[in-house]
Order: C-alpha cells, then structure tokens, then sequence
C-alpha cells in the first residue's frame, strides 16, 4: 500500500502505507544491558520505545539510516522520562521522522488493529459499510455485506442509522461508528434505523467474523464478445481465494477474455500478491527484491495458473505496491496489456510488527524491481494505452459507480477494444475444406 497523499480515496487515506510482509512479533530489548536496566525499561514506556529502534537497527533497508547516527537516537530517546505513552509514541514518530521514509511508520495500538483487520480481511462485527451526508451528518447504510449478520435481520442500503446501543449517531464520525459497531464475535449490539416505508425501527444483532469481499466480478457482452470483469479493491489474505473464485467462474461462463481493474488498488500482502500474480503468468519472473546487504531473492512463476485468456489490466495513479508487482510482472513477460494513467511509484516492501503493548511497526526492508529490472519508485508502470478522465467523466463514475466497468467507463472501453485482437488471435482456425465432395463447385 501506498502512504496518504492528495491523491487518495478517503477510505484508502485512512491505512498504513506499504508493500506489507507479516512477521512475528519481535519484542527484546537490546543486548549488553543490565538487569537493572532492563528491568526498569520494562516497567517504563521506555520499552516499547526501545522494541521500535531495534527494529529499525536490525532490518531498515538503508544501512545509513538516512545518514543519521541512529545509536545516537537511540541514547536520546532512552535519556528522555516519559509519563505516559502517548509521549513515547510521540517520540518514536519523532525520531522515524529522521529516515525521510514515508513507509517506516509507527502504530499505536488502534492503528495497529485496524491494520490488522485490513490485512487479514476480516473483521468481527454486523457487516454494513457506512456512509454520511456532509451537510446532514445523517448516517446511512451504503451497502450490507453479503452473507453477514446485516442481511439476515433485513438491513438494506440507504437505511439510516440513528443510534448504536442507544447512543446518537448524529455527532458521530464514520470511525467512530464503525468502532462501535465492531466487537467480539457472538456479542450482542442493539442499531436504531429508520427506513421511509417503515419508519423508526430497532434491531438486536449479534456479531459475527465477516470476511470483507475484495473481489466484485462479472460478464460483459462487448460486441459479439463475452468479456470477464474483475475489480480487485486490495491484496488482503482473502484476496486470492477471492480472486480465483471468480477466474473460475467466468470461465465457466466462457469468457473470451479478462479485464482486471486495479484502479485505486493500493496493495497489500506480498504473498497475496504473488499468488494472484500465478493465477495469470505461467512462466516467468515475477519480481525481485533487494535487501540493505544486497542479498537478492527472486519469485517467480510456477506453472501455476488457472487462465491464458486474452488480458487486460487497467491502472491509474492510485494503483501502488502489490498493483504495481502484479502489473510489472504482466507487462514485461507480455501476459497483458496494461490500459490506463501512470500507477503511483511504490517499489518499497514493509515487514510488519507488533511490539509488547499491542503497538506495532511498518518497516521498509526491501527494495523491489520488475521482471526487466526497472526501478518503478516514484515513477511508476507507464500503460501500453494510456487514456487519461476528463474531470467531467471522472465526477460522473465517483456519483455513479455502478457505471465503473461498463461502456460509460472510458478506461474499461479502451481496455475492452485492446484486447479485440488478442481474442481474435486465440480463437482457433476454421478447418480447412480437404474433401472432394466439400471442395466441387456447386452445380
């Protein structure tokens, strides 16, 4: 994923930056320390201020630290008496602040959790997704996720929700609401809704582990053609089962060729991003990745994937990280066509921690490259067919996005008639006439 910038979706600005790879949590202090010491840290916020250098001393991916004498920071930062967390917090951000690294980025336990929420793509709650009239403040449903406890007690889309366990939604943020409405699994929560056919109504809903749907799909009829769409919203651990779920299908449903959208993708997961990658090139490097010591490590097809259907990937400035793997890999080993405006730039991977108080760290640790050994950062992927939205058209899919997809999408129209010749290409040769009989003249 990419960090927040003008350019990104309210949701989107909202979550961590980076290409993510999870790791265990790491939480020593650092050796060559006395028991005194350690045990003082320990029972200070010191600790966790201390948990978070370590792990930018053991795996940033600059060895210099941005020229900073990083065990410098390190006595600074431990010289300093904190009353509370916050403080330390505040001075871990400080102190990353040095490393001009937008993606090493320090989390405070909620942070940390709506990360891992977003990662894991799961989370345990009702299931709605909430929207807010700017001017009214009034929340209302925008969608019900499918299979989830909000579309077994009747919850529908444009439903207002006026109280969560008897408190006003009306001076509520959209986080402060979803906060609300998240809780452990099997626990109860009493919603006040208001329908204009039914009027004020309240429903008691017990929460459920809901898997967040990252995949939407479907079958276009585009001039004689049947064309697959899929639209992948972002690489979390549910995505690739998602994502083959819906290959599967179209193919089913005999597709002559594929449109992925990754428009407005800012990654993820590394590992969801490789499989994904798998479904769709059989042979081939996928990326590469270089460490602070220069150590190389190499992924690449498996002989793996599930389609060799007609593709075409469609991208725009907001695509990033795991987007941008996904698209490189495409374009140079010419599985695809990429339709579209230049992605972000994000060639960057983050490790992911969780340190001691449920805090955590994103640090960068790698640096990545494409098939053909191109260094995307800040520059990213330049499309086979750029096509570029006019304000105009823009506005108009933002307030109607149904419409993303379709004809009344330039971008998908484009990518639609890319991939005309590559469907007449693999369609087989009508057989030759070889009889007598089929070959005389008609009399």
């Amino acid at each position: 994923m990419k960090p927040n910038s003008r350019r990104f979706q309210p949701l989107q600005a909202a979550t961590l930056g980076g290409l993510v790879i999870t790791t265990s949590t790491l939480a020593l202090l650092a050796p060559g320390l006395s028991r005194s010491v350690r045990a003082a840290l320990q029972d200070s916020p010191k600790a966790v201020v201390d948990e978070a250098w370590q792990l930018v001393n053991r795996y940033y991916v600059d060895g210099t630290f941005n020229k900073v004498d990083w065990q410098a920071t390190r006595q600074s930062l431990l010289n300093k008496n904190y009353t509370s967390t916050k403080q330390a917090y505040d001075a871990v951000r400080v102190a990353l602040k040095q490393l001009n690294d937008p993606y090493t980025r320090f989390m405070d336990p909620n942070e940390f959790a709506t990360l891992t929420t977003q990662t894991s793509g799961e989370l345990s709650g009702v299931g709605i997704r909430l929207g807010q009239n700017e001017k009214t403040k009034v929340m209302t449903v925008a969608e019900p996720i499918e299979g989830s406890p909000a579309i077994k007690a009747g919850i529908k889309s444009g439903d207002q929700l006026l109280a969560i366990d008897g408190k006003p939604t009306s001076k509520m943020t959209i986080e402060q609401a979803s906060s609300l409405i998240r809780g452990k699994a099997g626990t109860q929560i009493s919603l006040l809704l208001s329908r204009p056919e039914r009027g004020q109504f309240t429903l008691q809903i017990t929460r459920a582990v809901i898997e967040l749907p990252t995949v939407s799909f479907g079958v276009r009829e585009e001039a004689g053609n049947r064309i697959g769409y899929v639209r992948l919203s972002e690489f979390n651990a549910h995505a690739p089962e998602q994502t083959q779920a819906a290959l599967n299908k179209l193919q089913a449903e005999n597709v002559q060729g594929l449109v992925l959208d990754l428009r407005g993708n800012p990654g993820g997961l590394l590992e969801s991003g490789v499989e994904i990658t798998r479904m769709l090139l059989d042979s081939g490097l996928i990326v590469r990745t270089v460490d602070r010591g220069g150590k190389n490590d190499r992924i690449a097809a498996d002989s793996s994937s599930i389609t060799k259907l007609p593709l075409a990937v469609l991208v725009d400035n907001n695509s990033a990280s795991c987007s941008e793997i996904l698209t490189g890999a495409l374009q140079d080993n010419r599985r695809a066509v990429v339709v579209g405006t230049q992605t972000y730039g994000k060639a960057m991977v983050q490790a992911v921690h969780k340190l001691s108080d449920g805090s955590g760290m994103a640090v960068t640790i790698a640096h990545y490259y494409t098939p053909n050994g191109t260094d995307i950062n800040h520059k990213g992927i330049a499309p086979d067919v750029q096509i570029e939205l006019t304000e105009a058209q823009r506005k108009k899919l933002i307030d109607s996005p149904n419409l993303i997809g379709t004809d009344a999408d330039p971008q998908y129209a484009k990518a639609v008639a890319s991939l005309k010749s590559q469907i007449v290409a693999s369609k087989p040769a009508a057989s030759s006439v070889t009889t007598k009989e089929a070959a005389a003249p008609v009399k």
